[in-house]
């Protein structure tokens, strides 16, 4: 019996292929792949193999811009793949998609990447921005697939050059599992309104707009609640410092819940989701918010623009526009009961519709299958790559 085909799935963090990337390793196991996940050991390195995959720590500084640093790691990806040996290279965030790539593509293994958003890099146009181009085109020059999550984005990757489009497809995010982000029964009648905002505590999330639009809303309605959940990223350039965080919630404005495994309850408890957000892939937490059939409020953006359809399953704002954002928000907290929950079960029926992780899953076996053939026959351009 011949032995299963390798899939190395590499990510700067466990924590991400835990969260975002386990319904496809489960898939993937499911139909006889071997998946081995290669990623920075943290908190959720020894849970990885509830997914059905061995894990292999691999160090990454991933916020550092050190040539010396990036070309290590470059080598220690070289000689984790040749002694893997994996037959396709699945890369995630920038540092795989880049050092791993080319060091899969050096040992001739085929290589598919997944751009699940740009960062803070292309929000601000500076040095960064330049050298984190040049890398992304070295690092897809030889890829056979390269899955971006909205098509703002794979336009500024072709438009500047970075990628061919024939080698390009769009995917719905990382999916979302219908079944374990389920409706539930609404926050009872008594409770005042709540609105909530999910994510990174980075600036760059909309998180200051958010509180600023709380202010407004609060002097015409003092009663309506605004919390926020998420972890503080202290090693990002635009973390939010702790202090920032503090005087929020000693003033009254802010609930801050800290971080938590599974938002579930945060959510069901929730009148309607927040996320102001300057760019965004395709963001999880409206996913799944959406699949809760939560109505949404977010930022006229790449990304977000793709899951909320203004009017429709929530409304679109301003980016960066504290005004506009209160005006939404009040406009929501106009909504009487029925309009709310039509509006929650239109995101839930879109999030059917085009979200489904199925599809998802789908997608990357119909790459990894292309990319699997032989030469002659990988160069002819996959159905997947038009869409």
């Amino acid at each position: 019996m011949a032995a299963p085909k390798r899939v190395l799935i590499a990510i700067n963090t466990s924590w991400n292929i835990f969260n975002f990337r386990a319904g496809l390793i489960r898939g993937l196991r499911e139909r006889g792949y071997e998946v081995i996940a290669v990623a920075p050991h943290d908190a959720y390195a020894p849970r990885l193999a509830e997914l059905g995959c061995r894990y292999v720590p691999l160090p990454m500084d991933n916020k550092g811009t050190s040539p010396l640093k990036d070309l290590a790691l470059a080598i220690r990806f070289w000689r984790l793949l040749r002694r893997e040996r994996p037959d396709v290279f699945l890369g995630y965030t920038i540092k795989p998609n880049v050092y791993g790539s080319v060091a899969a593509r050096l040992l001739g293994i085929p290589v598919i990447n997944n751009i699940a958003g740009l960062g803070t890099a292309f929000i601000r146009e500076n040095w960064l921005t330049r050298l984190v181009k040049g890398l992304y085109r070295a690092g897809l020059a030889g890829s056979k697939t390269i899955f971006f999550q909205n098509e703002d984005d794979r336009a500024l990757f072709v438009g500047n050059g970075i990628v061919r489009k024939e080698r390009t497809a769009l995917l719905p995010g990382s999916g979302i599992d219908l079944h374990l982000f389920a409706p539930e029964p609404e926050p009872g009648s008594g409770a005042p309104f709540s609105f909530l905002l999910v994510a990174r505590l980075l600036w760059d999330k909309g998180v200051g707009e958010y509180v600023e639009a709380a202010r407004l809303v609060r002097e015409k309605r003092p009663d309506v609640q605004f919390r926020l959940l998420g972890f503080l990223d202290v090693v990002n350039r635009t973390a939010i410092p702790q202090a920032a965080v503090d005087a929020w919630v000693q003033e009254g404005i802010i609930d801050y819940l800290g971080s938590c495994e599974d938002v579930r309850p945060h959510l069901a408890e929730a009148h309607c989701v927040v996320l102001p957000s300057y760019r965004e892939g395709t963001p999880r937490t409206l996913l799944e918010a959406a699949s809760m059939a939560k109505p949404l409020i977010a930022t006229d953006v790449p990304g977000c623009r793709q899951v909320v359809d203004d009017g429709e399953n929530g409304y679109l704002c301003r980016p960066r526009d504290v005004p506009d954002l209160a005006a939404k928000m009040l406009a929501m907290l106009a909504l009487g009961h029925q309009d709310l929950n039509s509006m929650g079960l239109a995101g839930r029926l879109k999030m059917e519709r085009e979200f489904d992780e199925a599809i998802v899953l789908a997608q990357y076996l119909k790459a990894i299958e292309a990319a699997l053939q032989p030469r002659a026959a990988r160069n002819a351009p996959a159905e997947c790559h038009q869409t």
